[in-house]
């Protein structure tokens, strides 16, 4: 079974700001967002609105279907 979504993006946002050696306060500052919020979709317990999630897609130079699970390939198109 596949995993949901949910656990597919903290996963991927978990690895993604590991890869560039940030601390998720310092991840949440880059963005301007609460860094509470970061450790929430870390966690699973919360997921970031559309505008939020453009903003981490594009911070981390990927599309918002490879933070989403529904590809594998990084590159935005």
């Amino acid at each position: 079974m596949d995993k949901p979504a949910n656990n597919i993006f903290k996963e991927k946002l978990v690895h993604l700001r590991e890869e560039r050696n940030l601390k998720q306060k310092e991840f949440a500052e880059a963005i301007n967002i609460h860094n509470r919020n970061i450790n929430r979709y870390e966690l699973g317990l919360r997921e970031p609105d559309f505008d939020t999630l453009i903003k981490i897609a594009d911070f981390f130079d990927v599309s918002t279907d490879y933070l989403l699970g529904r590809t594998e390939n990084r590159k935005r198109v």
